[in-house]
């Protein structure tokens, strides 16, 4: 269903679980931005009504991530550290096509941010199945099915914006890319992405 070209190593959910507060932090702050990044989708195209509408009850419902993963840390007695430079989003945003129509714009973010959505939904499904904690194991999977969704909605938006082959079409430079940039990257159990 995501299309991701190349799955999680393994060895992530091992590395993440011997980490849990650094991987706890990290995840706060991805609900952060997912927050922010739908907030700056709607202040940047108010023009967008259907986005507009869209988005306006995901907001609410990141930061309402962002507040569980806090209530997760706490229950755990560890506390929130600081946030740290997300490479891997850094190295998808580069990859975002800047100019064009507002139309193109809009598509583009639609799609890296339905990229992140797609990798977050893949970690969390990893991290439900196969972390030892039962509480997380629940708590990742009903993470788990709300990235899916959000996923669809931006692939939906994206082609509800801009010509459905020339989307999909991009989608998959997207996807290749981000096969890319995880075959670079190192693998940490810190870090969501």
């Amino acid at each position: 269903m995501l299309g991701l070209k190349l799955p999680t190593d393994p060895r992530w959910v091992n590395l993440a679980e011997k980490e849990l507060g650094e991987i706890l932090t990290d995840h706060a702050y991805c609900e952060q931005k997912a927050a922010t990044t739908c907030i700056s989708l709607i202040t940047r195209y108010p023009e967008a009504e259907l986005m507009v509408d869209e988005l306006a009850p995901i907001v609410t419902e990141e930061w309402g991530h962002f507040r569980m993963v806090l209530a997760e840390l706490k229950k755990r007695d560890l506390q929130l550290g600081p946030q740290r430079k997300d490479i891997y989003v850094n190295k998808l945003m580069d990859f975002v096509q800047k100019g064009g129509s507002r139309e193109d714009q809009i598509v583009e973010r639609l799609l890296f941010s339905a990229l992140i959505e797609a990798r977050s939904c893949e970690r969390f499904r990893l991290l439900s199945l196969h972390i030892s904690d039962d509480d997380l194991k629940e708590f990742y999977h009903k993470l788990m099915i709300s990235e899916a969704g959000h996923y669809r909605l931006f692939i939906d938006l994206a082609k509800h914006y801009g010509e459905e082959k020339k989307v999909l079409a991009r989608w998959q430079e997207f996807l290749d890319y981000e096969r890319e940039v995880l075959e670079n990257l190192e693998i940490r159990g810190d870090r969501m992405h």
